[in-house]
Formats: structure tokens, C-alpha cells, sequence
């Protein structure tokens, strides 16, 4: 995997979701109650913090727990609530060691069709069904995962030339276009709430 992703709007933190299929993982997982750009350059942050050019799951999984949350605490802080998001860092891992071998890429590489890789992502701790599929609109659109079906599994996050979320951006134009989308999916909530 070494593609150009624009999520966290920081080159060095871009560079690593593009090669590491682990940094986007948990990237998406960080993805919630935060800037988008802060979530994606939790991964890159967190390496580093580390002590290492990227991340690991079986380093991260066997992380001492205390310890992984204060590193994820540390000014400026991972994500607005560290300590839950450090023990959901480390059961992503411990489920990636468990079940392919600490090799995030494993969980889409062999999968013949989009339902068996949503149900792959759908599995995933932290990742409930719309997280899932966005993140697999996300490989589909800008990482060339395409297994049959994919767009119908994505929903409508699939479409192609939609500006609904992170499979979308490529850049500052894109990205103003998503919070525009969200923006206006948040007021006709509203709307209907008023009834």
C-alpha cells in the first residue's frame, strides 16, 4: 500500500495512511467527536510517540494499557478523549493479532466481494456499520480495493461524485465540500426534529 491520501492535511501524517494499512485503520477509528484532520493525524502522531516510523498491532496490542493512554494523553492529546480511545486502539490491534496475523491489509486483501469485506469491516472493534462503510468507500475510491459489489456495499458513501465523507477529500476543495454535505445533513436533522 503506498497511495496519496490528503485526510489529515499534513504531509508526514498523509505519507503514513497512504503506506500503512494499520495508520488507516485506526485513523478511521479515531474518526468521531473530532475534526476529521485531528483523527487522521492521530496515527502518525502516535507512531512517533512510539519512537517509530510507523505502527505496529502486535506492539501496540501488547502495549502496556496505563501506558499506551498516557501516551495518547500527551499535549497536544491523540483525541479529545484519549483514555477511552487508547483502549479502543489497542482492541482494534489485539483483534488484528488474533485474527490475520497482526496484518491490517489482511482484513480486505483476499475478500471476493464488497458484503464479505463490509462484514469483515463490520467486525472490527470500534467499527459499527456506518464507520465500516465509509472506511470501505475509502479503500474502494482511493485505494483500489474493488472487490465485486463494492459501491452497493458502501451505500451511499460508494457513489461515485458524491461529497458525503472521508472517501471523498483529495485535497482542501473536497474536504470544504464534505463539511458543506455534513453541514447540510445536520440543519435538515434539525428540520425534522421541529417537525
Amino acid at each position: 500500500m503506498d497511495i496519496s491520501l490528503r485526510l489529515a492535511q499534513q504531509p508526514e501524517a498523509d505519507e503514513l495512511l497512504g503506506r500503512s494499512a494499520l495508520a488507516a485503520l485506526v485513523g478511521m477509528l479515531l474518526d468521531q467527536q473530532i475534526p476529521m484532520e485531528w483523527a487522521f493525524a492521530g496515527p502518525y502522531t502516535i507512531a512517533r510517540r512510539m519512537g517509530r516510523d510507523d505502527l505496529d498491532a502486535h506492539e501496540i496490542a501488547a502495549h502496556d494499557p496505563e501506558a499506551f493512554a498516557a501516551l495518547l494523553s500527551e499535549k497536544p492529546a491523540v483525541h479529545r478523549y484519549p483514555g477511552a480511545m487508547a483502549k479502543r486502539v489497542q482492541q482494534l490491534c489485539g483483534y488484528l493479532v488474533e485474527h490475520y496475523g497482526g496484518d491490517a491489509s489482511a482484513v480486505w486483501n483476499d475478500v471476493a466481494t464488497g458484503a464479505e469485506l463490509l462484514d469483515r469491516l463490520k467486525a472490527l472493534p470500534g467499527y459499527g456499520e456506518q464507520k465500516a462503510r465509509i472506511f470501505l468507500a475509502l479503500l474502494g475510491k482511493r485505494l483500489g480495493v474493488t472487490p465485486e459489489g463494492w459501491r452497493e456495499a458502501a451505500g451511499a458513501y460508494g457513489e461515485e461524485g458524491s461529497y458525503r465523507s472521508v472517501a471523498d477529500i483529495t485535497g482542501p476543495e473536497s474536504l470544504a465540500k464534505v463539511r458543506a454535505h455534513k453541514q447540510e445533513m445536520k440543519r435538515a436533522a434539525k428540520e425534522a426534529k421541529k417537525g
